[in-house]
């Protein structure tokens, strides 16, 4: 799930028995028509069209499949995609049929009326908090038809980690089977590019948290704990593309440590067998292999003696590991030796040596962690394999194993209905009066950028996502786009606006010069401080110094960070630095090793999901910016003011 963003997009995992994600240890059908049956019995209203095209299919222009049950994927995908505009009208039809009664669509006098013109001109765009009178009714337990005809089953949430407070996403059981039609469609791209995935396991660290209850009874959870706690996935046959090391009790344990200590200790014993190793984002990654550096030796006594660490009470997970956890005296040796060191260079590959890829989400604020997961892979592929969110699954990725840098994701049509707000950074912000022309998914321009526009078959219609994307091409009729960044502006003193793109370039920008040092940005966040005059934008860094034989970068380096830093950012903010003087010297403020674990740590705590969770990229809240203080080594300011000429717009 691309995740996607400010807030990057996450992968979910698939709530079905016939079929999976390639990050799933669950099974397909062993019926070879299962597919069909599928579509037809869920998708009716397009499914008549497509099902002669997928009834006997040997080849794909994608490529080989691997199956015959690939080959029919791999032609839904043609199919569809070839064919977008029209499952897009037939997609907004049932969400219309299906919701007529609702109060929503009666109250703008819909009546009953299925048209993309009655739509357009009749439902309004919308955010979030337009609808929150509406949800939070849903949440008190209010049980008309308000948004959906169909009863809302559960509360999606999102991940407490974006601005303001955690959004609930209504969603009905449907969506489930939806949701399960695009993940069925990831594995058979996958092995397109990536063979014998079934001679092997896949090492995922995966968790859920602690679920809790609106007002009205309604449960609202992340939706990968929706998944994981689901007999979905407790009872999934086997599959052999989709193994898992860890055993279900280990992810199903609400205490990460127990969790995560059962599932490395699993991935340790296994790691001959390890194919794939991941996580739902590159951060939750990087965090397991933290883990790894700090509990390494009692790990290795696990597996010398094949007694398992007391501090793990769960009681399911001890009586599973008495069958996976064995004495084995050359394995422990093994991992002290390759973890006793400073050096962890290439960790992954050396503990686990048959590993071909990692599947992270590393798009979006994702992006900076790429340098990080190199180092510790020797640049293992990083497969990005779909874009979603708690609100809507939107596309995927035809080619997993491209470049970070060149992924696009291709809208799938039949998973809600899309529309598009042409985005133009320099014009004036739309007013209530002045509602914003949207355009359809067939009608996009390939180079330009686009918000994102849903209508799902929960309720949502016409809600702005707030994500920006950009058109690189097409694929078949279907758009295919590259995510560029969340359209919620980061950082402001004056007119200046600093989005998270902006700000990762400058990040990107600066930390070269730490190159020499052989040292690099692992993580940051910042504020706008505008408690003294001029305000100025703080950076909190934390650094990692791969090689400790090399000097770290010394005091005067890191300020020239700060100004190279500033050099990167717009020209409306180097005006009001330079000419009008209203913004000071952009401070970076070095942090200790382990701060942003601690600041994870208590998001935690707060109900954030440690499968969702990102590190903000900009803190307000007093609580968070205490933390980060805290834990300043070093500070250090711009020592000069950037470039800026009346003349210069870029």
């Amino acid at each position: 799930m691309e995740v996607n963003v400010s807030r990057a997009r996450y992968i979910n995992h698939p709530p079905s028995q016939w079929s999976a994600p390639h990050h799933q240890s669950q099974s397909a059908s062993s019926s070879s028509d299962s597919f069909d049956q599928y579509h037809l019995h869920h998708f009716h209203f397009f499914a008549a069209d497509l099902i002669m095209a997928v009834d006997s299919v040997t080849s794909s222009p994608l490529g080989p499949p691997a199956t015959e049950k690939d080959a029919k994927a791999l032609q839904f995908i043609e199919e569809t995609t070839k064919n977008t505009d029209a499952v897009q009208e037939r997609v907004l039809g049932e969400i219309l049929r299906q919701n007529a009664e609702a109060e929503y669509l009666k109250r703008f006098c819909m009546n009953g009326a299925t048209d993309r013109e009655s739509f357009k001109s009749k439902i309004p765009v919308v955010t979030y908090e337009d609808l929150q009178p509406e949800i939070q009714r849903i949440a008190n337990g209010d049980r008309s038809p308000i948004l959906s005809s169909r009863p809302i089953s559960e509360f999606l949430t999102s991940s407490g980690t974006s601005a303001g407070e955690r959004k609930l996403m209504p969603t009905i059981h449907e969506e489930l089977d939806r949701r399960t039609l695009l993940y069925s469609l990831l594995q058979p791209v996958m092995n397109l590019y990536v063979p014998d995935l079934d001679k092997g396991k896949g090492l995922y660290f995966l968790f859920i948290k602690s679920e809790t209850k609106t007002p009205g009874g309604l449960v609202a959870r992340p939706v990968l704990t929706s998944y994981y706690k689901s007999e979905h996935f407790k009872t999934r046959p086997h599959d052999p593309y989709n193994v898992y090391t860890s055993p279900n009790e280990a992810i199903l344990c609400s205490d990460s440590f127990q969790s995560m200590y059962s599932q490395m200790l699993c991935g340790l014993i296994m790691r001959k067998e390890v194919l794939r190793v991941g996580a739902v984002f590159a951060s939750g990654l990087l965090r397991a292999i933290r883990f790894l550096q700090i509990n390494w030796q009692q790990l290795a006594h696990d597996i010398e003696t094949g007694t398992l660490n007391p501090k793990i009470t769960d009681a399911s997970i001890r009586e599973k590991m008495v069958e996976i956890l064995k004495p084995d005296a050359e394995l422990a040796e093994f991992i002290r030796k390759e973890c006793e060191g400073e050096n962890l260079e290439g960790i992954i590959p050396r503990i686990w040596p048959n590993t071909k890829y990692l599947d992270v989400i590393v798009t979006g604020a994702m992006a900076q962690y790429i340098q990080t997961l190199d180092y510790y892979s020797n640049s293992l592929p990083k497969a990005c394999t779909m874009y979603a969110s708690s609100e809507c699954y939107f596309g995927l990725n035809l080619k997993p194993m491209c470049d970070p840098s060149e992924v696009s994701y291709t809208i799938m049509p039949m998973m809600g209905y899309f529309e598009f707000i042409p985005h133009d950074p320099s014009a004036p912000p739309l007013s209530k009066k002045s509602p914003p022309r949207l355009v359809d998914l067939a009608d996009l321009e390939v180079g330009k950028e686009y918000e994102l526009v849903i209508s799902t078959y929960a309720g949502l219609c016409r809600y702005r996502v707030g994500d920006i994307l950009r058109v690189t091409g097409f694929y078949n009729a279907a758009p295919q786009f590259r995510f560029i960044r969340r359209k919620n502006v980061l950082l402001s003193i004056d007119a200046d606006k600093t989005d998270e793109a902006e700000l990762q370039k400058g990040i990107d920008n600066a930390a070269e010069l730490l190159r020499e040092f052989n040292t690099s940005v692992v993580e940051y966040t910042s504020y706008a401080d505008t408690k003294t005059f001029p305000g100025h934008y703080v950076i909190y860094w934390e650094l990692m110094v791969k090689d400790p034989s090399i000097s770290a970068p010394r005091h005067e380096v890191l300020d020239q960070c700060c100004l190279v830093m500033e050099e990167s950012l717009n020209s409306v903010y180097r005006q009001y630095r330079v000419s009008d003087k209203t913004i000071g010297p952009l401070e970076i403020r070095v942090v200790k090793s382990g701060t942003f674990e601690e600041l994870m740590d208590y998001a935690i705590s707060r109900g954030a999901s440690i499968n969702q969770y990102k590190a903000p990229r900009c803190v307000n809240f007093s609580p968070i910016m205490e933390l980060l203080d805290s834990r300043v080594e070093s500070v250090h300011f711009s020592p000069a003011l950037p470039h800026w000429t009346p003349e210069r717009r870029h």
